[in-house]
């Protein structure tokens, strides 16, 4: 059975970092295209980065390039996501999720597996 769960986040300062992790139970990660997803209050659920399983190439939503970064550990099976120069703008609940899809766009409705979220906090 297929199971993503996610750690790290909480409450980060403006300007701070933190990393999320997403282990992966059930199936091999790296035969899946990965992604971390984040959803604000009121807002739909949005593609924060993503790397897809051919090829492996990475897509980074404008609002987080240049200060997040995902990175895949096929040998610990897990999936970070470092965030740095964090924003209150990102405060959400971010997820962890898997595709079978071997190019998939990075949004949501591409993707068939998904942890619970965690939440992170920006704020001072």
């Amino acid at each position: 059975q297929v199971h993503l769960v996610e750690s790290g986040g909480g409450l980060v300062q403006p300007g701070g970092s933190t990393t999320l992790s997403c282990v992966a139970s059930g199936f091999t990660l790296d035969h899946y295209s990965i992604g971390w997803f984040r959803q604000a209050p009121g807002k739909q659920r949005e593609g924060v980065a993503c790397i897809i399983s051919r090829g492996g190439s990475l897509y980074y939503a404008d609002s987080v390039e240049g200060r997040f970064t995902l990175s895949r550990d096929n040998a610990k099976n897990t999936v970070d996501l470092q965030m740095n120069s964090l924003k209150p703008d990102d405060t959400a609940v971010y997820y962890c999720a898997a595709s079978r899809n071997p190019s998939p766009p990075c949004g949501f409705s591409y993707y068939d597996y998904w942890g619970q979220g965690i939440q992170v906090t920006v704020s001072s």
